[in-house]
């Protein structure tokens, strides 16, 4: 058998099939997925209201290896998704995968929290998804993706008014997914190409296929200085009167 021929990447060596530990922790959603070559080898969630993130996230990740008949130095990445989404959560999910980088010694991968939302969705040409999470109030974070999951518009948090999204109406439809699009669904249910997905939230499932993607590109985060995307309360708004 011909020996196995690493590509460097900066300090790391990269092989060319990946195992891979995705993390997802910025909404309810605790969620672990570990991907071998960019396929889901096991899954293991949980969506709660109790954020119990900090108690469930090593447990998961032990259980997810597990199924996945691996170690934890079997592993070639970690990848974590970097938000915007919770805080708590966000700080969580990134602490856990910094912490297994440096004592493992393994690259870091970031991923958009709401490219991997947009993901879960498979479209037409002449459709886009709309990702978004629940920001409080009438506030969401959002992107805009086409119907190859290519990034149109990014990331903002807006607040949301019956002229949301008008500039996407020339598209056959425009699906709204996440958490975010239940609100919207009251202001914009009377425009017929809008759909609603207001079931769904990200998952590390998602991740295995975009981490991979990442993971041979070579795109690896600096782990020392590394933040998430917190997207913070940035928009004022007047009082009545």
């Amino acid at each position: 058998m011909a020996p196995q021929v690493l590509k460097p990447a900066g300090s790391f060596y990269l092989r060319p099939m990946a195992n891979i530990l995705n993390l997802e922790t910025a909404t309810t959603n605790c969620s672990v997925c570990v991907a071998v070559d960019g396929k889901v080898a096991s899954l293991v969630e949980e969506n709660s209201v109790n954020y119990s993130h900090s108690e469930q996230l090593h447990v998961f990740v032990e259980e997810a290896l597990r199924q996945a008949s691996l170690a934890l130095s079997d592993l070639d990445a970690v990848a974590v998704s970097k938000g915007p989404g919770s805080y708590t959560g966000l700080r969580i999910g990134v602490s856990s995968a910094k912490g297994l980088c440096y004592a493992l010694d393994l690259p870091l991968i970031s991923i958009p929290t709401l490219e991997s939302l947009a993901a879960q969705l498979k479209m037409e040409p002449g459709e886009v998804v709309i990702p978004m999470l629940d920001a409080k109030r009438m506030e969401v974070y959002s992107a805009v993706y086409d119907h190859e999951h290519k990034e149109i518009r990014g990331t903002r948090a807006e607040v949301i008014n019956e002229e949301s999204f008008q500039e996407f109406k020339k598209y056959q439809k425009i699906h709204l997914t996440g958490s975010g699009a239940k609100k919207c669904q009251e202001l914009l249910a009377v425009h017929k190409n809008f759909k609603f997905h207001t079931e769904a939230f990200p998952s590390a499932r998602e991740m295995a296929f975009l981490s991979h993607e990442k993971f041979k590109a070579g795109q690896f985060e600096d782990v020392a200085y590394f933040e998430p995307f917190y997207l913070k309360d940035f928009i004022l708004q007047k009082k009545k009167g």
